[in-house]
């Protein structure tokens, strides 16, 4: 019998290990569930946690597309999720992803493209990373990573999270299409019953 010998995953460094871990539990939760609330909760916990950062959270467009409203978030206090609505038109930050561009903001409790500077402040958070949520094209909400020191973040983690945005908006969009497709059968089912009941 040959000797067991572990795999190696050659070049690759521990951190991009945690994306490749990270990105097949995003996508094993999206393939376990139809139940888009408790989808987005364990997405923005395998982020922050893989990416080490001190939060994240997902949120998507209202349906007249002028407030973001929070999906899900991990790491953030109540305070900071109830401080106010995200309203697109006052967040620079935001109309930016919302057309597709992946955006970094250095220290969000001095700039002029954060809506929530003093909040961000009191909560702790320097930078930010946004992503858009994208279904062919289309923005549906955002992707964000709160870090609570200045960070830039590389290449490989924006592309990261830019992958995990994607799974998460196709994982919405199934589950918008099973309660779809559920409540057709319903109806269909309750008029049949209404038929041969006659």
């Amino acid at each position: 019998m040959g000797e067991v010998v572990p795999v190696r995953r050659w070049g690759m460094k521990e951190k991009e290990m945690d994306y490749f871990v990270a990105l097949y539990d995003v996508a094993r939760v999206i393939n376990a569930s139809l139940e888009p609330s408790m989808v987005l909760e364990e997405i923005v916990r395998c982020v922050a946690q893989a990416m080490r950062t001190k939060a994240c959270s997902i949120r998507l467009l209202d349906s007249r597309e002028k407030r973001l409203v929070m999906g899900a978030s991990y790491g953030l206090s109540e305070g900071y999720i109830h401080k106010g609505p995200i309203l697109v038109e006052e967040s620079g930050l935001d109309q930016k992803a919302l057309k597709g561009k992946s955006v970094w903001l250095k220290d969000v409790q001095t700039s002029k493209y954060f809506q929530y500077g003093a909040k961000a402040k009191t909560e702790g958070i320097k930078s930010v990373l946004v992503v858009p949520l994208l279904l062919e094209k289309n923005a549906i909400g955002v992707l964000r990573v709160y870090a609570d020191k200045i960070r830039e973040f590389n290449d490989r983690e924006i592309k990261f999270l830019e992958a995990v945005a994607n799974l998460s908006a196709i994982a919405l969009d199934n589950a918008r299409m099973h309660k779809t497709l559920q409540t057709s059968c319903d109806l269909m089912t309750a008029h049949k019953y209404r038929i041969d009941d006659n």
